[in-house]
């Protein structure tokens, strides 16, 4: 699960997963980068899925925005995703750990 909490909080809360591993999108499956864009978008590398994730504020489901084709080598395949970044011109990059590359996505989440 990917929670958020706000500065001197006791308790975050939930954003995105939460409720335990599974492939549909309200589930995560081993989430590790996580990043927000300028829209407060949260993105996610869902590394035990193959993808990358979206959520916007309020989502019970994300979306899948790369990947989500299975485990692969192919451009619109992943394996195991890592983390990602965006640049000043909000093209994505995601670490495609197990394929040993950074894949560069334009901008196009908006």
């Amino acid at each position: 699960r990917v929670m958020k909490c706000k500065k001197d909080a006791k308790y975050g809360i939930v954003v995105a997963g939460g409720h335990g591993p599974g492939i549909s999108l309200d589930h995560l499956y081993w989430p590790n980068g996580v990043i927000v864009d300028h829209l407060h978008q949260i993105f996610v590398a869902d590394s035990g899925n193959h993808r990358i994730m979206r959520w916007n504020e309020g989502d019970t489901e994300g979306s899948i925005v790369i990947g989500g084709n299975g485990k692969g080598t192919e451009s619109n395949q992943l394996n195991t995703p890592s983390d990602l970044s965006f640049d000043v011109e909000g093209n994505l990059y995601v670490a495609d750990k197990n394929n040993h590359r950074i894949q560069k996505y334009e901008r196009c989440f908006e």
